[in-house]
């Protein structure tokens, strides 16, 4: 038989295991809502359940001769050098944004050609690439 100190220890120490765990729960949980996964065009396009309403992020190179602007918004085609996908983007982009250089694109798909973004990410020097984005155009090109 256990005395009452012990079991008021033992009490204790399962109230104590279950809180940590609803905690550890809770975190991971809200977690889990704000991860933003990076896929390359290639990936897009060989993916067979795409999530349409989940936040993504693409990367690749800001294709030649796609860029077109008007006064809100700026349209582009980012590749992997296999597949592309065209780009919208209502807002500023960033200075070092241009064609051929590597970008990075937060949003959502509106199809498996077409994605509308909410957020830019360009490259911060000439030698510079994301490494998502370098990573993907060397699978590409095996």
């Amino acid at each position: 038989m256990l005395s009452k100190k012990v079991k008021s220890r033992i009490f204790f120490l399962a109230i104590t295991l279950i809180s940590a765990g609803i905690v550890i729960f809770i975190i991971l949980r809200s977690l889990e809502e704000n991860v933003v996964y990076f896929l390359s065009p290639t990936e897009i396009y060989n993916k067979t359940n795409i999530e349409f309403d989940k936040k993504i992020r693409i990367g690749g190179l800001v294709k030649m001769n796609s860029i077109s602007k008007d006064e809100i918004s700026i349209s582009f085609i980012i590749t992997d050098l296999k597949k592309e996908i065209i780009v919208s983007y209502e807002g500023i982009v960033p200075n070092l944004f241009s064609e051929g250089k590597g970008v990075i694109a937060e949003g959502k798909l509106e199809d498996m050609k077409y994605f509308i973004a909410s957020k830019i990410l360009a490259k911060h020097d000439e030698n510079y690439m994301p490494p998502e984005v370098s990573k993907a155009l060397e699978m590409s090109n095996n």
